[in-house]
């Protein structure tokens, strides 16, 4: 026998894996769609994926490669984009216009991403116009791989909760009044996994629950404008996961969920047998608007109490709530950016960024802005013509300045908004609301330590206030009325990002701005190439692929 077909024997002997094969791969075929939808009791347009809303949820493993041949059959260009999937080096699959060409109608796009070194609740959501106010979205879960150990018990199951607040207007006129200078006005209500108590089969319950059992409920709020209390009657809810990173695990009887924010919470079914409400109530606005669907005991004797279970009142008492959140450090996981994940209240800041959202009037409209600028999308996405070589025909890098204007907050400039951050920095961003209303905020392609939320304005001196050891690693943020919130992170991510206020109105309108992460390298080893099936658009649309980047 050969040298080689004997050493081949002993390995499969011993047990050894001779060849590695890729991770594992999930597919996915989606028809984008329009039919009508009657959420909140009133027929309107609404967006399907394969017939569906909300669309299907995606379960996924870590590392697992996720392929999704996205069918457009709407009358105007669509996009999807993946809220909290970090995109390890392939801000190509980003899914929003400063990196991706919209799909045309009628035309098909196949989205290939990987959910590397990552575990948690996401969900994905359409960018383009105001799709987002009409579906077109659904949940996106990474489990841990089978040799990671979990800080808790397998639960019996695991349930998605997707709650946001409601427009009966299609997208169209929401659209039209964003562009004619009229603010969306007031949501008409609030909807759990696309239904409310307005709506058909109100009295069918949502999700059962056997006695004595817990259920892991993975809670995102993926409305368009409003923070959302989250409670259910009669039951308390052990926090274990947030937007990829598990907590400490503290009980709450209720939840604030800030606009592009997830939660996971355990809840064991220890009451009495019968059916029990989850709600979802608006929080900082006048009028309260509420949601329930119904919980069902599988052994379940009665209908569930019309007391519903009050939510709190003030935004002091959900400040606290965030301050009690902690980051489990024992706990065995994926964890991003890990330049700065076990000791970032260590690592030495090298820029500091500090943005100031404002709401101002250019030519009669109403434009949200930051430090002064109002992004607007160029015809050709940012991401496109930086790996073209012809960024300097489409954008110019740094308009905005690290600190908000000192004279003329009130004077905006409508255009495209990129910063120029250099590779595998550590940064501070500051966030400083001086409005009346809650802000929040996301970045795409890395999560970040939200080190402090306080009230009034930063300087800093308010550092020694940081919670520099056991911070969320999360990506999405909240700014309370007249306070400010501080990020740090490790830009460790080569790409094109999106940093946005999760308002939508405010997004539409210019509040986001995109940051430019390039590796002075050009390597393969920090970010991949342009994919072969890319769209192009613009300038850009007819011009040689580049040559492509090498290890």
């Amino acid at each position: 026998m050969g040298g080689f077909m004997l050493t081949l024997l002993l390995c499969l002997s011993a047990g050894a894996t001779v060849v590695r094969g890729e991770d594992p791969y999930l597919f996915f075929t989606w028809n984008i769609t329009y039919g009508t939808i009657s959420p909140l009791g009133v027929p309107q347009q609404g967006i399907l994926i394969n017939g569906r809303f909300p669309g299907p949820n995606i379960n996924s493993t870590s590392n697992n490669n996720i392929v999704i041949h996205v069918f457009n059959n709407l009358d105007e260009p669509f996009l999807l984009s993946w809220n909290g999937i970090q995109q390890r080096k392939n801000s190509w699959q980003d899914g929003v216009l400063g990196t991706n060409c919209p799909i045309p109608p009628g035309k098909n796009y196949t989205y290939h991403f990987q959910v590397k070194d990552q575990i948690g609740s996401y969900y994905y959501f359409p960018s383009t116009g105001m799709h987002k106010a009409a579906g077109g979205f659904g949940g996106l879960r990474v489990n841990s791989r089978l040799l990671i150990p979990v800080p808790f018990a397998d639960p019996e199951d695991d349930y998605t909760v997707l709650i946001g607040d409601w427009y009966t207007k299609s997208h169209t006129v929401l659209k039209k009044f964003l562009d004619s200078g009229r603010s969306l006005g007031r949501p008409d209500g609030v909807l759990i996994n696309g239904k409310s108590s307005k709506g058909k089969n109100k009295n069918k319950p949502l999700f059962t629950m056997k006695p004595g059992k817990t259920y892991r409920y993975r809670i995102c709020n993926l409305g368009m404008k409003t923070s959302l209390n989250f409670r259910i009657q009669g039951h308390t809810m052990k926090l274990v996961e947030m937007e990829g990173s598990h907590t400490v695990q503290n009980v709450y009887d209720s939840l604030d969920v800030h606009v592009g924010q997830c939660y996971s919470v355990l809840v064991t079914a220890n009451q009495a047998p019968k059916d029990y409400y989850m709600v979802a109530s608006t929080r900082f606005t006048k009028n309260v608007l509420t949601a329930t669907g119904i919980i069902r005991y599988t052994n379940g004797k009665g209908p569930a109490s019309p007391v519903i279970p009050e939510a709190p009142v003030g935004w002091a008492w959900s400040l606290n709530q965030f301050r009690s959140f902690r980051w489990n450090l024992t706990a065995s996981a994926a964890r991003p950016n890990p330049q700065g994940s076990y000791h970032y209240g260590s690592v030495n800041i090298t820029r500091t960024i500090k943005i100031v959202n404002s709401a101002s009037t250019v030519d009669g409209k109403r434009r949200y802005a930051i430090n002064g600028v109002s992004h607007t999308d160029p015809a050709t996405p940012m991401k496109l013509a930086e790996y073209y070589g012809v960024s300097d025909k489409v954008f110019k890098y740094d308009t905005m300045k690290d600190e908000p204007p000192a004279t003329g907050a009130d004077k905006v400039t409508v255009q495209p908004n990129a910063l120029n951050v250099t590779f595998r920095t550590f940064v501070e961003i500051i966030f400083e609301n001086h409005e009346k209303t809650i802000q929040s905020w996301h970045l795409d392609g890395h999560s970040f330590f939200a080190a402090a939320i306080e009230p009034g304005r930063w300087s800093p001196e308010r550092r020694k206030n940081y919670n520099l050891l056991d911070a969320v690693s999360r990506h999405t943020v909240q700014v309370y009325p007249n306070s400010w919130a501080a990020i740090l992170l490790t830009f460790d991510n080569a790409g094109m990002w999106n940093l946005r206020s999760e308002l939508w109105e405010r997004h539409y309108l210019g509040q986001q701005l995109y940051v430019s992460v390039l590796s002075p390298a050009h390597s393969l080893r920090d970010e991949y190439n342009l994919p072969d099936n890319a769209l192009l658009c613009g300038i850009v649309k007819d011009l040689p692929k580049p040559p492509p980047y090498s290890i």
